[in-house]
């Protein structure tokens, strides 16, 4: 390399992009790139170095969605039901319910795929399928569904289309 030349560090195509849309190419200026030092560095120095550099381009990154369990708001649903909306975009909603011991669902149909995973306690849905924490229901679009009951409580995540009044069969 010359004296004072630009070294353009390559991040894997497009991954500035992917990490945050917001960050320009990444560039650094050396004012003597004849260093020893940087002629030294080892190809598994430069890849320690550029994890590091991506770690902390990741670090501050703020264009996450975090919320702590105790934040946002919990609503009230149906009977025994809360909501706690998480995120919704383009009529996709990312929530929570939570069910009180003998609560109960009744038969739904889904305009778009719901998935659902347990996080505490046990749900029944119809009288065919019983899950606890970590289970997985995945409830297809335009599908009928069944009531969906819980004799201890359970919390759950769903993923799937606003739910409406509209979509309950009672």
């Amino acid at each position: 390399m010359q004296a004072d030349a630009t070294l353009d560090l390559e991040l894997d195509p497009g991954a500035g992009k992917v990490l945050n849309p917001r960050i320009q190419p990444l560039r650094i200026h050396c004012m003597d790139c004849t260093d020893p030092l940087l002629q030294e560095t080892t190809p598994a120095q430069a890849r320690a170095i550029r994890r590091r550099l991506m770690e902390r381009v990741a670090d501050a990154d703020d264009s996450h969605l975090t919320i702590a369990s105790d934040a946002g708001q919990w609503l009230a649903f149906l009977e025994g039901v809360a909501i706690k909306p998480l995120r919704e975009r383009d009529g996709v909603l990312s929530y929570l319910l939570r069910l009180a011991p003998g609560a109960r669902l009744p038969p739904h149909r889904h305009p778009q795929d719901e998935e659902c995973i347990v996080l505490e306690g046990r749900l029944r849905v119809g009288t065919q399928v019983e899950l606890g924490p970590g289970g997985y229901h995945l409830a297809h679009g335009g599908a009928l569904h069944a009531s969906i009951t819980t004799e201890t409580g359970a919390t759950i995540f769903l993923r799937g289309a606003v739910p409406e009044a509209s979509q309950l069969l009672e």
